[in-house]
This record gives C-alpha cells, sequence and structure tokens, in this order.
C-alpha cells in the first residue's frame, strides 16, 4: 500500500487506495441497481429526509472532532478521496448530459443501469454520499479550531455542501402541479403533469379574466390537397400590414386594407371593432396566373368563420399570429380566506403560503379568446438553504479576490 502523511504523522491511503475504493463504489452501486430493477433511490421526504440528514452531520462532526486521529477518518476527509470522488461524479454526469434523462427512454442497457435517471441512481447517491462525508470531514478540521485566515475556505466549502445537500435532500419535497381556471370560477385543486395525482392548495384561486396580446397574423397559400402551406418567394415571415407585398409562383399579392380587430356588418362588409370581439381582416388586391383578383381575408374566431380567397385548387389565408403576452387577472384566498389580487405573467411568478405561481399557459385552439388559464404552482421548502448556500459560495469568492489583491498590492 501507499501511504502520505497527514494530521501528525497518521499513515493514510493515498491515490491508489482512493481511486480503487471509488470505482468498488460505482460498481457497488452498478450492482445494487441490477438486483433493484433498475428503481434508483427513492428519499424519503420530511421530516424523514432532515432526521437523516441531521444524523449525517452529527456524524460527521463527531467523527471530525474525536475520531480525526484515526487513519482511516483522515482518509475518508482527505485530498486524494476527495478528487478521486469528484472524478466519479463527473464520469456519471457525462451519461447525465449525454443520454435522455427521462423515464422509460432508452435502451436496455441504459434502463437496466438507470443511465436514463443518473441523477436518482445508486452509484450517484453513492458516491455523492462519500463527498458529503469527505467535505465536511474537511470544514470540520477547518473549523475546530477556528481561524480567520480558514473563513474564505469555510465560507466557500460550507456554502456548496449546503446547496448540495439541501438540494439533494429536499428534491422529494418539491411539488409541482398545474392549476387549471376557468374566467369566473374558483378552484382550490392541482395536478401533478406526470401522475395526474390531485393535490389539495392551501389557498384558492379565482380567475377573473385572461388576457392575451397577438402578433401580426401572417399571409400563407395553402395547399389542402397536401395539408401544407406553400413557401413564399423570398422566404420570409409575411406579416400583415398595409402596403404588404408577397408572391408565390404565379401569383402575386399585395395588401391594400388591414384591420387588426374588425366585425362584419349587416351588409357583411369587414368594419373596425374594439380588441375584444373584433378579428383581425386584411383586403388583398393581387393576380393569379396574369388575372386580377381582390377579397377579404381573415384568421376567424369562435364567433365566426376564417374567410380565405381560393385560387384553383388552393387557399389564400390568414394564419393567426401567435402569442406576444398573456396573463390572468386573479383573486387568490389564502388560508385565512384574506383576498389578495394579484396578475400573473409569463416568468413572473406570484409568492403565497410558501407556493410561487407561474402563468403556464391557456387553451390554444380558442387563443385570445380563451377562457381557460393554466397556471404553474410550484412548493420548494428547502430553496432558501440552497440559496443560502450560494449566498456563501459568493462571499467566499469576494473574499478570495479581495485577498488575492492584497497580495499583489493592488488595494
Amino acid at each position: 500500500m501507499s501511504y502520505y502523511e497527514k494530521n501528525g504523522g497518521v499513515a493514510v491511503w493515498s491515490f491508489r487506495e482512493s481511486i480503487l475504493f471509488t470505482v468498488i463504489l460505482l460498481l457497488s452501486g452498478l450492482v445494487l441497481e441490477l438486483l433493484g430493477g433498475g428503481n434508483g433511490v427513492s428519499l424519503p421526504s420530511w421530516p424523514l429526509n432532515a432526521i437523516w440528514l441531521s444524523g449525517i452531520v452529527s456524524g460527521i462532526v463527531i467523527a471530525g472532532i474525536w475520531g480525526r486521529q484515526h487513519w482511516f477518518i483522515a482518509w475518508l476527509g482527505g485530498i486524494p478521496l476527495g478528487l478521486s470522488l469528484i472524478f466519479a461524479l463527473a464520469f456519471l454526469s457525462f451519461f447525465g448530459g449525454v443520454l435522455p434523462q427521462e423515464q422509460g427512454v432508452g435502451s436496455e442497457w441504459v434502463l437496466r443501469f438507470r443511465f436514463n435517471q443518473v441523477f436518482s441512481s445508486w452509484p450517484f447517491a453513492l458516491v455523492v454520499l462519500f463527498f458529503m462525508i469527505n467535505l465536511g470531514l474537511s470544514l470540520v478540521w477547518k473549523l475546530v479550531p477556528f481561524r480567520r485566515s480558514n473563513l474564505q475556505f469555510i465560507l466557500f466549502h460550507a456554502g456548496f455542501w449546503i446547496a448540495l445537500t439541501c438540494g439533494l435532500f429536499g428534491a422529494s419535497d418539491l411539488q409541482r402541479v398545474i392549476i387549471p381556471l376557468y374566467e369566473g370560477e374558483a378552484s382550490s385543486r392541482g395536478y401533478h403533469a406526470g401522475t395526474k395525482r390531485t393535490v389539495d392548495l392551501p389557498f384558492s384561486l379565482h380567475l377573473n379574466d385572461f388576457e392575451m396580446e397577438e402578433y401580426a397574423p401572417q399571409l400563407g397559400l395553402y395547399d389542402p390537397s397536401r395539408d401544407r402551406l406553400e413557401a413564399e418567394s423570398s422566404n420570409a415571415v409575411l406579416q400583415v400590414d398595409k402596403g404588404v407585398k408577397a408572391s408565390w409562383p404565379e401569383l402575386q399579392v399585395e395588401v391594400e386594407t388591414y384591420f387588426p380587430h374588425a366585425l362584419k356588418d349587416p351588409q357583411g362588409k369587414p368594419v373596425p371593432s374594439d380588441t375584444l370581439a373584433g378579428t383581425p381582416y386584411a383586403f388583398i388586391r393581387g393576380t393569379f396566373k396574369g388575372k386580377p383578383f381582390s377579397g377579404w381575408v381573415s384568421t376567424g374566431s369562435p364567433h365566426e368563420e376564417p374567410v380565405f380567397i381560393v385560387l384553383d385548387r388552393k387557399l389564400l389565408v390568414l394564419i393567426p399570429g401567435s402569442a406576444k403576452k398573456y396573463r390572468s387577472e386573479v383573486m387568490i384566498r389564502d388560508e385565512r380566506d384574506n383576498p389578495h389580487q394579484v396578475l400573473l405573467e409569463v416568468n413572473r411568478p406570484v409568492s403565497i403560503n410558501g407556493w410561487k405561481l407561474y402563468q403556464m399557459g391557456y387553451d390554444v385552439e380558442a387563443g385570445r379568446w380563451s377562457k381557460l388559464s393554466l397556471v404553474e404552482g410550484v412548493r420548494d421548502p428547502w430553496l432558501p438553504a440552497v440559496y443560502t448556500g450560494f449566498f456563501m459560495i459568493l462571499i467566499g469568492n469576494v473574499l478570495f479576490f479581495w485577498k488575492g489583491m492584497k497580495k499583489t498590492r493592488v488595494l
């Protein structure tokens, strides 16, 4: 065996034994996956996960303070094992980055060894467990006895340890549900997208109104026989506006009039209207096979059929514009039945009773006339601890650069 000296002359295993141990750890994890049918590791939820984590922390502190002179404890917290475990994590993360991480996706050997869900597999769990122990022991040795010179190391590595462990142990407490809301109705239930299991929420949501802004519609030449749109000559996105020109083989058109919102009058002629009821209309002039034509086209709506121009076996159509912005006016009643009037928008979550609510979607077929709003609710009680770890890492980095600048006399 090879040794190196540490902790007052204690003989400790070196890199060769550490690498061998890490390989055995990975192989043991793969064997456990085979025996378990590739079902991986299922961590308990609150409060058992907190009890487990408290037990691990207590064991690390006790071993670090009272067992640091023992060769095995010194090796567990040593650099050779730490580097070996980091390489093992990088190896497993490679599979996690290259292979699709979805349940039931992949070849037979991928499913058997759970490479399709690496980060919940036995090899990953075992490596992370010993990495937590290794990093935790090194932190205890820097903390006891405490020296100010170790503050940067403590902040950076303790922050990393907290973010990693709380992120992993708290994963089982993460809840992500979809809450369907209909205008004029309230709901206090959501469901998990994967399992469709219903979840009772500690608050209720009442959808007052759903609003959506769209980009301008687009002109298109539709071929019903092949069920596809013909490519325009310039391959440009033809957003409709007054004066816009477009061409296809044997067809040239120009938008003479454009109403973003219009309704038909009693004579059947489109006239401008308000944004809530109106439908985009465009008056087109052009030539097809050398013959002039003109007419109105419209995207249609739940209240009106779409209007198009027939050109032999093809149709000149107006395609609805994609969503530009959409939001929901919602009344939230919390656990104490206190009302909260909020506006849910994409990437602008609202917090209530430990949940974050996100504007997720709507009835795509109905478009801006949708009476359905899909809200995503996310609850992650461990997230503040993870953010605390990231903040400690940030402070540790600031101290590192500050020390470096002082040494080089920049400051």
